[in-house]
């Protein structure tokens, strides 16, 4: 059974299916577990006291199986286009690193008092540097991969993630895979205009619209350390 077949139902209701199969079925009395009701995914039913409980149908089984292959599937893709991209960097004689952990300054949010020094934790999908010992050099870059529509419209909510890649980067690239009609999950319009468009498609990389360039004069204490305890991406030859 495909998700596909409930096109109402998202990741939210996935989640929520597995966590009641792993619990006791303790209801929630929520939206979402009204329209998991209202799917067949689940029943209502009494345990061994005659306490009210929710219990997953064999539908709800056959979802939650079939969410689960539809997940692994998409973290396939995602990987080999971010192996895709850090081949591409390192051809071009950069210095690759995939998913490493970094801190990163965010702006002042005008909305809270005393927020002058924020910090946030991010984990760029792939991030480079020249290959050069000259810091004002380096052009730093990071690349956040995306090969579903949902993950698109997700992170463009969250401002911060994208201001934390910004503050990182010289240039911040969002590469774009297609969908199975050959269509790019997102128009570059889409994407804020402070970061660069690439699309994947049939095995190539294409400049949909470049990143501007920002000034970095120098990476911060916190990244260079991050930069000597990891091992950047080596690069596979072909034969």
């Amino acid at each position: 059974m495909e998700p596909s077949i409930f096109p109402n139902l998202k990741r939210v209701h996935a989640r929520r299916l597995r966590e009641l199969y792993r619990s006791a079925g303790w209801p929630y009395q929520d939206v979402i577990e009204i329209e998991l009701l209202a799917a067949g995914l689940l029943e209502r039913a009494q345990d061994a006291k005659g306490v009210d409980c929710m219990r997953v149908t064999d539908t709800g089984i056959q979802y939650l199986a079939s969410a689960a292959q539809s997940n692994r599937a998409c973290l396939s893709a995602h990987n080999t286009l971010v192996d895709k991209v850090a081949e591409v960097m390192m051809r071009d004689g950069r210095i690759v690193w995939k998913s490493l952990a970094l801190r990163a300054a965010l702006p002042p949010d005008p909305e809270v008092e005393e927020s002058k020094h924020r910090w946030r934790m991010c984990i760029p999908d792939v991030f480079s540097i020249r290959n050069s010992t000259v810091q004002a050099y380096l052009e730093p870059i990071v690349h956040e991969i995306k090969v579903s529509r949902a993950d698109v419209l997700g992170d463009l909510k969250n401002k911060d993630k994208r201001n934390a890649y910004l503050d990182l980067g010289g240039q911040c690239w969002y590469v774009l895979a297609c969908n199975s009609k050959g269509k790019p999950i997102a128009d570059a319009d889409e994407i804020p205009a402070e970061c660069g468009v690439m699309v994947y498609s049939e095995g190539r990389l294409d400049v949909v619209r470049p990143a501007p360039k920002r000034p970095t004069p120098q990476l911060p204490f916190s990244v260079w350390m991050a930069l000597a305890k990891a091992t950047p991406v080596k690069l596979e030859e072909d034969g």
